[in-house]
């Protein structure tokens, strides 16, 4: 993947996540709230604890910290799959929302 692909992709894949937190305000009282500085999005639930996004340009890679720990994902040509082969971003992001909002949420591309 050349460096304009992945900020392509990856920039695609931040304002799904803030698009997300914008209709999930919309529809119920999670209170997301979802800030972004460059390539990082930081998104704090009703109980303080947050999940944080960051963009790895040199590695081309999109890490997410969350309680449940940190992970890395690369995209393989249809979806930002973790290194480890843990699975996909949306559904980890959407499993440790929930988590961490206590309630469920969902997030998709």
């Amino acid at each position: 993947m050349t460096d304009i692909e992945y900020l392509d992709r990856a920039e695609a894949l931040l304002r799904a996540i803030e698009q997300a937190c914008d209709d999930i305000n919309d529809a119920t009282d999670a209170d997301i709230d979802n800030q972004r500085v460059g390539g990082m999005i930081t998104l704090t639930f009703a109980n303080g604890s947050q999940i944080i996004v960051n963009l790895q340009k040199p590695l081309h890679e999109v890490w997410m910290a969350a309680r449940a720990g940190g992970f890395h994902y690369k995209h393989d040509g249809q979806a930002w799959t973790d290194t480890k082969g843990q699975g996909e971003f949306f559904a980890h992001l959407s499993r440790f929302a929930s988590e961490q909002a206590g309630r469920v949420l969902s997030f998709s591309s």
